[in-house]
């Protein structure tokens, strides 16, 4: 089964276009939350994300993996596939 991705955006987010374009190179389907200047989702992002408010923030399966840096990591460290599914 494939794993549920979910990323919070902005579309001009330099960290958001890498880390989407990681998942695109995998051949992971995402839902993508883009919250321009939305403070509203943006808030209920920061909930889920332990707080942080910066974008990217991405979650797999509902666990909160971080942000662009975090997933190009554990994709360097193997762990990301298994993520994946």
């Amino acid at each position: 089964m494939a794993a549920n991705v979910e990323i919070y955006t902005w579309s001009t987010c330099p960290f958001c276009i890498r880390a989407k374009a990681l998942l695109k190179k995998k051949g992971v389907d995402f839902t993508e939350y883009t919250i321009d200047g939305d403070e509203m989702a943006r808030d209920q992002m920061a909930q889920r994300a332990n707080g942080r408010r910066s974008v990217p923030q991405i979650f797999i399966n509902d666990q909160y993996i971080g942000g662009c840096d975090d997933i190009h990591a554990l994709d360097r460290q193997g762990k990301l596939d298994p993520l994946l599914g």
